[in-house]
C-alpha cells in the first residue's frame, strides 16, 4: 500500500507560499529592464500583466477545488486535454518553475555583492543546495520558513511604500503613454513571469488542509497583494529615481530606496531582496518537483519519480532531479535566456490552463465538482486567452523558439516512453467535449437528412442489368422516396460506339428496349408512389448517368456497384460516385425481398446521415429492424463509452423503425465481422478512395466481401472535409 502525503499547509501557509513565488525577481530584477522597453508605464505594465493572469488563478482555482492533487498545471491540463498535451504542460512548466527558481538566485547575485564581497555563481549554488536539502527534509518545515520570510519581506516593502510615497515627483511620470502600444506590451509580457507563483501553490495541493476554502482563497488573496504591493513599489520607484539610474543598474530598487529611505532602510531592502529572491528559489523547488511525482504516477514519466522517502516522507528523487537541473541552469544558462524563456512558456501555459477550464466546463467529466466556480465564465478565460496570445506577439522570437523546443521534447518523450508502450487509458474532457460537439451536429445533420421532403430518387440501369437487379434497386428508391414524399425516375442508359451516329441509335428500339419499356409501365401503374422512365443513349455510359443525374436535378443515385469495367485506377463506378451531384447509392448483392435485418456499419467515425436516412426508410417499409454498429477500440475510457452511448441514443429517437445498437470494443473489422453475420444487408459509408484503397481495399470493399447476404455502399453527396473526416476517426 503507497504512502500518502499528509495535509498540513493552511491558509497562511497557502498564502505565504504563493506570495513568496511571485514576489522575487519580478520586483527586484525586472523593473529596470522594463522600464527601457516602456518608461513610466512601466506601472501600468504591471498591473496590466496582473490582470492578465487573474482568469487562470480563477481557473485553477476552481479546478483545484475539484482535483486538490499534487501535480497542478499539470494534472488540470491532462486531466482536461488528454496524456500528450499533460506531458507537454508537466514537462514545460517543470522546466519553467525551475528557470524561475534559478533566475531568483542568479539575479540575487548583484544585491548580494553590495553586502558582501563574494564569487557569485558559488554562492549562488551553495544556497540552492541548502534549499534543496531543506525540502527533502519536508514541506511542513517549508511552509513554515515561508510564512518568515515572507512577513519579513512584507514589512520592508510596506516601508518602502511609506517612507517613498511622500518623496514621489509627478514630473517623473510625464509622457506616460510614449513608449507606444509595443512597449507597453513587450513590458507586460516581460515582467509576466513576475506573477508565475500565483498558481504554484496548486501543485502541492495534496497537502493544503480544507482545499475547498484554503485554496482559491489563497491563490486569489495572494494574487491581489501582490499585485497591490507590485504597482505600488514601481510607482515609487519611478517617482524617486532618475530613469536614467533605474534602468542602467543590476538592483534597480536599492537605487530607489537610496533616494527615499535612510541607510538602514536600504540595507533592509537589501537584505529584503535577498529574503524575497531566497523564497523563490524555494518555492520553485517545492512545487517543480511535484510535477514529475505527478507524472511518474501518472504512467507519464519513470516510476522513480513516485517513490517517498521512508524517513522524510518526501518525493526525494523528484526533489533531487529538479535541483540538479536548477544548479545546471545557475552555472551555464545566461540569466537573460532564463528569464525569457519562462516568461514566454508561462504566458503558454495560463492559455492551456483557461483552454483546459473551459474543456472540463464543456465536457462530462462526472469526477468534475468544484466547491468554487470562476464567476461569469467563459469571459474571464476568453479575455486570458485572448490577452496571452497578443502578448505572446511581443515577447521576442528566441523565447517562442526555445519554448517550442520544450514542447516537441515533450512530444518526443511521450512518442517513444508512454505512446510506444501502449499509452495511458485515459482521455481529456476536452476530447470529450469535441466528441459531444461532433455527435450533435452529426445528429442534426441526420435529423436533417431523415426529415427531408420531396426527394427525386434515380435509378440507373442498362441493358445488361438483370432484371431482379432492376426489380430490387426500384423498390429500394420507392421505399426511398415514399418516406420523403418524393418520386422515382427510372433511366435505362444505352452505350454506343463512337462510329455510330446518336441520332440513328436513338431511333432503334431494340427488344431490350420495348421489354424495359413495357416492364416500367406495369411498374409505375401499380405504385403508389410517382415513376417516370425513360432512355438514354450515349457513347460514355458513366458521364451520361452524371450528366442525366443532374439535368433532372436528382436528390439521390443508385446504381449497381458492378457497373462498369474495373482497372487498378478506378472504374466506372468510381467515377461516378466521384462526379455525381448527388448521393450515389451502391448496392450488391441485394435482395429486397429477402431484408428483415439490417446492419449500418461504420467507417471509424460517427455514423453518415445519408445511410442512417436509408436504413430507416428500408426498414419502415419491409418491416425489418436496425442495428448501428460502432467500433471504439478496445480499452476505451469511461467517458467515451458514456459519450458514444449518449450519441446512440439519439440516433436511435431520430428512426422510425425499430433500432438496435451495438457498441464493439476491438476495431472496424470486428465490427464488420459482426454485422456480417448476423445481418441480411449491411449498409456503409463511401468516401473518394486514394491509389492506396484502390490497392488494399476500403472498408466498403472488405465489406462486400465478407458480407454474407447484400450491401449497400452510401457516398454523401456533401462529404465532410479531410480534416473534419479525420478528427471524427479520432474521437469515436
Amino acid at each position: 500500500m503507497g504512502k500518502q502525503l499528509e495535509r498540513d499547509l493552511g491558509l497562511p501557509s497557502v498564502t505565504a507560499i504563493s506570495i513568496g513565488a511571485m514576489v522575487g525577481s519580478g520586483i527586484f530584477i525586472l523593473p529596470g529592464l522594463a522600464m527601457k522597453m516602456a518608461g513610466p508605464a512601466v506601472v501600468f505594465a504591471y498591473l496590466l500583466a496582473g490582470v492578465l493572469v487573474l482568469p487562470a488563478a480563477l481557473s485553477k482555482s476552481e479546478m483545484a477545488t475539484a482535483m486538490p492533487e499534487a501535480g497542478g498545471t499539470y494534472l488540470y491540463i491532462e486531466r482536461a486535454m488528454g496524456p500528450l498535451f499533460g506531458t507537454i504542460a508537466g514537462v514545460g512548466t517543470w522546466f519553467s518553475l525551475t528557470f524561475k527558481g534559478a533566475l531568483a538566485l542568479v539575479g540575487g547575485a548583484p544585491y548580494l555583492v553590495l553586502l558582501f564581497d563574494l564569487p557569485v555563481t558559488p554562492v549562488a549554488l551553495t544556497v540552492a543546495a541548502l534549499l534543496i536539502v531543506l525540502n527533502v527534509v519536508g514541506a511542513k518545515q517549508t511552509g513554515r520558513m515561508q510564512i518568515a520570510i515572507v512577513a519579513v519581506m512584507l514589512a520592508v516593502m510596506v516601508w518602502f511604500i511609506v517612507a517613498g510615497a511622500p518623496s514621489v515627483e509627478s514630473a517623473r511620470f510625464e509622457g506616460f503613454f510614449d513608449s507606444g502600444f509595443e512597449g507597453i506590451l513587450g513590458a507586460t509580457g516581460f515582467v509576466f513571469v513576475s506573477y508565475a507563483g500565483v498558481t504554484k501553490i496548486a501543485s502541492v495541493a495534496e497537502e493544503v488542509e480544507n482545499p475547498d476554502r484554503n485554496l482559491p482563497l489563497g491563490i486569489l488573496g495572494s494574487l491581489v497583494i501582490t499585485a497591490g504591493i507590485y504597482v505600488a513599489i514601481v510607482t515609487v520607484m519611478v517617482g524617486v529615481a532618475e530613469e536614467a539610474a533605474l534602468t542602467d543598474t543590476e538592483t534597480p530598487m536599492q537605487v530607489a530606496a537610496g533616494n527615499a529611505l535612510p541607510a538602514i532602510g536600504v540595507a533592509a531592502v537589501v537584505v529584503a531582496a535577498l529574503l524575497a529572491l531566497i523564497s523563490t528559489a524555494n518555492a520553485g523547488i517545492l512545487s517543480s518537483s511535484r510535477y514529475p511525482f505527478a507524472m511518474s504516477r501518472d504512467g507519464l514519466a519513470p516510476d522513480i519519480f513516485e517513490n517517498v522517502s521512508d524517513r522524510f516522507e518526501t518525493p526525494v528523487n523528484a526533489i533531487t532531479i529538479t535541483g540538479g537541473v536548477l544548479l545546471v541552469l545557475i552555472a551555464f544558462v545566461p540569466i537573460d535566456d532564463i528569464a525569457k524563456l519562462a516568461s514566454a512558456f508561462k504566458i503558454l501555459v495560463f492559455i492551456l490552463i483557461n483552454v483546459a477550464l473551459i474543456a472540463f466546463r464543456q465536457g462530462s467529466i462526472e469526477a468534475y465538482d468544484p466547491s468554487f466556480e470562476s464567476p461569469l465564465y467563459p469571459v474571464p478565460q476568453l479575455v486570458g486567452i485572448v490577452g496571452g496570445v497578443v502578448l505572446l506577439r511581443y515577447i521576442g522570437f528566441v523565447p517562442l523558439v526555445g519554448a517550442v523546443v520544450i514542447i516537441v521534447g515533450s512530444m518526443v518523450w511521450y512518442y517513444f516512453f508512454v505512446y510506444r508502450r501502449g499509452g495511458v487509458a485515459r482521455e481529456g474532457a476536452m476530447t470529450d467535449a469535441l466528441r459531444r460537439s461532433v455527435g450533435r451536429d452529426v445528429v442534426e445533420q441526420t435529423e436533417a437528412e431523415v426529415g427531408t421532403d420531396g426527394d427525386e430518387v434515380l435509378v440507373a440501369v442498362t441493358d445488361r442489368t438483370p432484371s431482379a437487379v432492376e426489380r430490387s434497386l426500384i423498390d429500394l428508391a420507392v421505399d426511398l422516396a415514399r418516406t420523403r414524399e418524393g418520386g422515382v425516375r427510372v433511366a435505362q442508359f444505352d452505350e454506343t460506339p463512337d462510329q455510330t451516329p446518336l441520332p440513328q441509335s436513338a431511333s432503334t428500339l431494340t427488344e431490350a428496349d420495348q421489354a424495359f419499356e413495357a416492364r416500367m409501365s406495369d411498374r409505375a401503374t401499380d405504385s403508389e408512389i410517382p415513376i417516370r422512365y425513360g432512355e438514354v443513349v450515349s457513347h460514355d455510359t458513366r458521364h451520361a448517368i452524371v450528366n442525366y443525374a443532374a439535368d433532372v436535378d436528382a436528390d439521390t443515385l443508385m446504381i449497381e456497384r458492378s457497373t462498369g469495367s474495373e482497372t487498378l485506377l478506378g472504374s466506372d463506378v468510381e467515377w461516378i460516385e466521384n462526379h455525381a451531384p448527388c448521393d450515389v447509392i451502391e448496392a450488391s448483392n441485394f435482395d429486397h425481398d429477402t431484408v428483415d435485418r439490417i446492419g449500418v456499419v461504420t467507417d471509424e467515425g460517427p455514423f453518415d446521415p445519408a445511410k442512417v436516412g436509408l436504413a430507416d426508410a428500408l426498414a419502415t417499409a419491409v418491416g425489418g429492424t436496425v442495428t448501428f454498429y460502432l467500433a471504439i477500440g478496445a480499452d476505451p475510457p469511461e467517458s467515451h463509452r458514456n459519450t458514444t452511448d449518449d450519441y446512440l441514443s439519439e440516433l436511435v429517437a431520430l428512426c422510425d423503425a425499430p433500432v438496435e445498437t451495438r457498441v464493439i470494443e476491438s476495431g472496424t473489422d470486428e465490427a464488420i465481422d459482426h454485422a456480417a453475420t448476423t445481418s441480411d444487408v449491411l449498409i456503409v459509408s463511401g468516401i473518394q478512395r486514394g491509389l492506396t484503397d484502390r490497392l488494399f481495399g476500403h472498408v466498403s470493399d472488405r465489406v462486400t466481401l465478407r458480407a454474407e447476404h447484400g450491401t449497400l455502399v452510401v457516398y454523401g453527396a456533401s462529404q465532410p472535409g479531410r480534416f473534419r473526416r479525420a478528427v471524427e476517426r479520432r474521437l469515436f
